[in-house]
Formats: structure tokens, sequence, C-alpha cells
């Protein structure tokens, strides 16, 4: 059963991102949140259960009160306790290269994806990641 978590907190984005994926069988389960905090939360309690952990994360960076930077910092304090690898995708407006370079910084983050999201590059992101339907 693959799973996808989108984290953002704009509704434009989420229902972007459900029309790209509209009709595809990339995903058994999509999450969409506001909420990186409980994402996190979520995987720390099932760490060990690798059934049970998202298979992909999309993240924003600029959200208020837990910005996709603190989603970045939590899941690197325990990112090598994760009995699985998910891979992280940045999503962001930002056009600060600074940016860019800081997120590349964390391992488990793939790639870094400027807003608005576009149906091509979210396919090569799945097609590279090796996702299939079920």
């Amino acid at each position: 059963m693959r799973k996808l978590v989108f984290i953002d907190d704009d509704p434009i984005d989420h229902f972007l991102m459900k029309h790209i994926l509209r009709g595809k069988n990339y995903f058994d389960i999509t999450t969409y949140t506001i909420y990186g905090s409980l994402v996190l939360d979520y995987i720390e309690e099932y760490k060990s259960q690798p059934e049970k952990l998202p298979d992909m994360i999309f993240v924003d960076l600029n959200m208020p009160l837990f910005s996709g930077w603190d989603f970045l910092k939590r899941m690197e304090k325990m990112y090598n306790e994760i009995s699985k690898e998910i891979p992280v995708f940045v999503i962001s407006s930002s056009l600060r290269p600074d940016d860019r370079a800081t997120s590349s910084k964390y391992s488990f983050v793939q790639d870094f994806i400027s807003k608005p999201v576009n149906g091509e590059e979210i396919e090569r992101i799945i097609h590279t990641q090796n996702v299939t339907g079920s």
C-alpha cells in the first residue's frame, strides 16, 4: 500500500495536487494536511512499523506556526530511527537560492520544487521514485 503525505497551508496547492493525481493509481492513500507536526508525531509513533509509514512526503517551507523548516529539523533528529527511508520533497514559492541550498543539506530531501506545482514535475518525481500503480 503506497502512501503520500502532502503538507501545505494553502488550500489552492492542495487542490492542484489533487488535480494532478486525479485518476492516477500511484498512491493508495494520500493525506493532505496543514499540520506537519502531527505527521511527525505519527512517524515517531510508528517508526518501527514501515508498513504504516508514508512512502513520500511533500512539505511546504513557508507555513505559520510549524514551518517546513521546523518539519525538516525535527525529521532530521529522528530520521535514523525510522525503519524505512521516506523521501521528502520541499515545495516553496521562495525565490531565495539559500532556501534551495539549505534544504538540500538534509539527507532525506530529494528535491526542491518551485510553486506552483505542475503535473510534469510531479510525474517526473513519482517515476524517479519508482512509484507504481496498484
